[in-house]
């Protein structure tokens, strides 16, 4: 008599830094206390490849791609994104099936000699790929120089022990993810930095037609308040056509739940804006948000940012 076969085991696709498999493994712990099988299956993205800076090579989506395609190949069948990397449009035949509970959304500073920010001197080097945090730094610091740099946390924290870098901006997040926390000198407050939109947050994506694994993922993973904030920050940034890689921060908070207090900072325009709304219902807060936005600016000075991500 033949037995029944034992069903394979989930195939994660993740890429393989330190910080995607930290991040991977995580969800993966959750869903074998669920009573899943899950395995790692590795992803090499583009993102991993080109050392060309991101806003050349097509934006943080360029990180997503590699596993989107895996999973319409079947050879996975499901993927943990940092949430802050994927494009907002939707994607056909996929679904973020779970955004897990977010981890603090907060911007650290690694330094030279412990320096925080405000201690660095005027002229120090400041190395981040992101044009968010540069815009915060020009106003922040506007004696500082900053400089367009790619890699993971290891090679960004190696230029500062190299003496490359006075010091580097990162995601307060990622270091938690590897348990690298000590590293940073500095936390920066968010009404000194705002975070990208997602920032701190993972997507767990699937196939759209995976009826039993959305419902799996879900119910092991899912965290109503996060998404509800990301929801709500991620429409922003496409109400705005602004891409992952423009200079748009925003951060979604509950006041008085369930309703959000939504703050927003753009830098497409030759002034900086600042926007802080509140509301019950995340997209038409966002939307809301953006519309706001939009109307103090030029319609000129959004047109080189739109990307559709």
């Amino acid at each position: 008599m033949t037995g029944t076969a034992a069903p394979r085991p989930l195939r994660l696709g993740t890429r393989a830094s330190a910080l995607a498999t930290s991040q991977s493994g995580w969800v993966a712990d959750r869903l074998r206390a669920a009573g899943h099988e899950v395995e790692l299956v590795h992803v090499r993205t583009e993102g991993d490849v080109s050392r060309a800076s991101l806003t050349e090579i097509g934006g943080t989506g360029v990180f997503a791609s590699a596993l989107r395609d895996a999973l319409r190949r079947n050879e996975i069948d499901l993927a943990v994104h940092s949430l802050k990397d994927l494009p907002t449009a939707p994607e056909p035949g996929l679904v973020v099936a779970a955004v897990p509970e977010r981890e603090d959304p907060r911007d650290v500073v690694v330094a030279r000699d412990g320096l925080t920010l405000a201690d660095l001197p005027a002229g120090a080097v400041v190395g981040t790929g992101s044009p968010r945090r540069a815009a915060q730094l020009a106003e922040l610091r506007p004696d500082l120089t900053v400089r367009d740099i790619r890699g993971n946390v290891d090679t960004r924290i190696g230029y500062v022990r190299a003496g490359q870098l006075d010091a580097v901006v990162l995601a307060r997040a990622g270091l938690a993810r590897l348990d690298r926390l000590d590293d940073a000198t500095d936390v920066l407050p968010l009404d000194a930095m705002l975070p990208a939109p997602g920032q701190g947050a993972l997507a767990v994506e699937c196939r759209d037609d995976d009826a039993a694994l959305r419902t799996a993922l879900a119910d092991a993973l899912e965290h109503p308040p996060t998404r509800a904030a990301v929801d709500a920050e991620r429409a922003v940034l496409a109400a705005l056509g602004a891409g992952c890689t423009a200079p748009v921060a925003a951060l979604a908070e509950p006041v008085d739940p369930p309703a959000l207090s939504l703050t927003v900072f753009v830098a497409l325009g030759p002034v900086p804006l600042r926007h802080v709304t509140t509301g019950f219902d995340p997209v038409g807060l966002g939307h809301s948000a953006a519309e706001h936005l939009l109307s103090r600016l030029d319609p000129v000075d959004t047109g080189s940012h739109t990307t559709g991500a």
